[in-house]
């Protein structure tokens, strides 16, 4: 299994609508890319390391799939799509990582 990271970073004054986010950006997620999707879930950062810091990510979105040449071909005819959407809900330029998950 691999997890799909999209992280949003927070920083003064950025912008995200995280109504929107759920309830029509993930949406959008699971119908297009559909079954090969095994998981999503999103955390909105609360805090950092330490009493009164600042949460590093604003937003965080995990998807789990088989394999990242499933990831690759589930997303390849919705991408645009997908990632035009983002501007509907954040200023935020999101950053991906791709992990293989060994626990």
């Amino acid at each position: 299994m691999i997890r799909v990271s999209v992280l949003y970073t927070n920083s003064e004054g950025c912008r995200f609508d995280m109504d929107y986010y759920r309830d029509h950006h993930i949406p959008l997620l699971r119908a297009r890319l559909g079954e090969v999707l095994k998981q999503v879930t999103v955390e909105q950062g609360i805090g950092g390391g330490r009493p009164g810091a600042s949460a590093p990510y604003l937003v965080m979105c995990h998807q789990l799939f088989e394999s990242v040449e499933a990831f690759q071909n589930a997303i390849a005819p919705h991408g645009a799509e997908i990632m035009a959407d983002v501007a509907n809900f954040t200023d935020i330029k999101p950053k991906i990582q791709f992990s293989r998950i060994i626990l």
